[in-house]
């Protein structure tokens, strides 16, 4: 049975933080592969100035291109309608039926998981590998939130690892303002967001 990674998001730019995330959880549970899976259509959140699925597949292809087993998939991008998490496993699992799926999150979401869309299934469907986006989100705070899901049949593994706290909406924010980004972006993804004039004003 192998272990397979789903990592999705907005991406909207695709950064550093989540780069950082995905190292550390890939590090932590040696993945056979992980996909990630930009969102066409968030459920959770609304996002002012969403670039095209096209801008920010290229820009995770960027992005995430050098770490060893990772594919980015469109898969989400081709579909109608908002991107719920348990359609995506549910065609994966039928997709991967005899491997262990994870499904790969920040602490954010996790705290809200409760919230989700058909998230008892989720549990069933795949477990849950979080690490922490801000300094406040501490293990000890997403392991005792973790055991609220796990009396519901979930698994959930809380990955340690010091937070990299960096947000989209700022950094679509300092892109506007013709503001540096390059401590918090791919240098390939800043040349991409440069060449496409991407997120500036006007």
């Amino acid at each position: 049975m192998g272990k397979i990674g789903f990592f999705g998001g907005t991406f909207n730019p695709v950064h550093k933080g989540h780069k950082k995330l995905l190292e550390s959880v890939i590090r932590a549970l040696q993945f056979d592969k992980v996909i990630v899976l930009p969102s066409r259509v968030p459920p959770h959140k609304q996002v002012d100035g969403l670039l095209s699925g096209k801008d920010r597949l290229n820009m995770c292809k960027l992005a995430f291109a050098d770490i060893k087993g990772v594919e980015v998939s469109d898969w989400e991008l081709r579909q109608s309608g908002k991107s719920y998490s348990v359609l995506t496993l549910r065609h994966f699992k039928s997709e991967y039926p005899d491997d262990k799926l994870y499904f790969i999150m920040g602490s954010d979401m996790l705290l809200s998981f409760h919230e989700w869309y058909c998230y008892e299934e989720i549990l069933k469907l795949a477990s849950l590998v979080c690490v922490s986006r801000k300094n406040e989100d501490t293990t000890s705070l997403l392991l005792s939130y973790a055991k609220t899901l796990e009396q519901k049949g979930g698994e959930v593994i809380i990955v340690p690892e010091e937070p990299f706290e960096v947000s989209s909406t700022e950094l679509r924010d300092k892109l506007k303002k013709g503001q540096d980004c390059s401590c918090y972006l791919d240098k390939n993804v800043v040349q991409y967001i440069e060449a496409n004039n991407l997120y500036h004003e006007g």
